[in-house]
């Protein structure tokens, strides 16, 4: 039997490692998340809209984990808005889509993941959207207080609206 050199095994070792390291995912990451200061944009935005329509809301706007990064309320707005609308952008940011869709398919008879409506801070109605630029999500936006959740996504939708431009990347 022949034996091949060390210099040589010691190649064939290591090219073979850093072909597979070429090709393995990545150990980490990078994500845009928005910043506090186009947060409180969307949501003066969003709460302007709502006031606009004579609704007192509360706006919250959170990071791409479903942190809060800003929080504004209507003057009226009610106590269980600033959790409600708290709980709309975790959400939407747990979900990376509208609460809306999430609540039409967890609230079905025969769903699947009905319980994780009974999770502490999820919110199953409409008013809690993703942020997303670049074809990522960025944040999220929640409203509460409208009549409604669609008029809440009105709401969030012209918060949204408002700072695409900004978004732009």
């Amino acid at each position: 039997m022949k034996y091949l050199p060390h210099s040589l095994v010691a190649g064939l070792v290591l090219s073979g490692l850093l072909s597979s390291w070429a090709w393995a995912d990545p150990a980490t990451w990078t994500q845009k998340v928005i910043t506090p200061e186009i947060a409180l944009q969307a949501a003066q935005a969003a709460k302007s809209e709502c006031e606009k329509r004579g609704w007192q809301v509360t706006v919250a706007v959170a990071d791409p984990a479903g942190l809060p990064l800003v929080m504004l309320r209507s003057r009226y707005a009610g106590w269980h808005t600033v959790e409600a609308a708290t709980g709309k952008a975790r959400t939407a940011a747990s979900w990376r889509e509208p609460t809306s869709n999430v609540a039409a398919r967890v609230t079905r008879p025969d769903a699947a993941e009905k319980a994780v409506m009974n999770l502490p801070g999820v919110v199953m109605i409409g008013g809690g959207l993703p942020i997303e630029a670049g074809g990522q999500m960025v944040g999220a936006i929640g409203v509460s207080g409208a009549p409604g959740g669609a008029n809440d996504d009105l709401c969030a939708k012209a918060g949204i609206a408002a700072i695409e431009s900004d978004l732009a990347f």
